[in-house]
């Protein structure tokens, strides 16, 4: 299974030359850009683990896509993402966000049910990543 999350997550994952001109594109739109990680892509979990800081100030597309390579070598079988924040109007809202790294093997969401009052039915999403602690997910 293969997780879609954000723009362009059902295209073929982006080359280091594409996720640079995405990068460029934030920056020329003065937006902040910062790398998370996890191990967890559940769609509700929106707050994955900062890879440093937000680089608010920084405007040369290298320097991010350092930070990048810097946190694929450190959480190689983990979801990476990169995330554009816009701040004109006064907060930061997300303008783009794009995973640039996978595990190899994603193991996927397991649909449940549940049957309650009357008629009602309920559904909800399990990571069949999450049967592992945190930190052996992807091992």
């Amino acid at each position: 299974m293969r997780i879609t999350q954000g723009q362009f997550s059902f295209l073929p994952d982006l080359t280091d030359e594409q996720i640079t001109s995405q990068i460029k594109y934030a920056l020329k739109n003065n937006w902040a850009v910062n790398v998370e990680y996890t191990d967890d892509p559940h769609p509700r979990n929106t707050y994955w683990e900062m890879w440093g800081m937000p680089m608010f100030d920084l405007r040369d597309p290298a320097g991010i896509m350092m930070e990048v390579q810097d946190c694929r070598k450190t959480y190689p079988d983990q979801y990476i993402r990169v995330t554009a924040f816009d701040s004109t109007r006064g907060w930061e809202t997300p303008r783009m966000s794009f995973i640039v790294n996978r595990p190899k093997e994603e193991p996927g969401f397991q649909l449940l049910r549940q049957e309650s009052d009357g008629r009602h039915i309920r559904y909800t999403l399990h990571s069949y990543a999450t049967d592992k602690p945190e930190g052996q997910r992807y091992r």
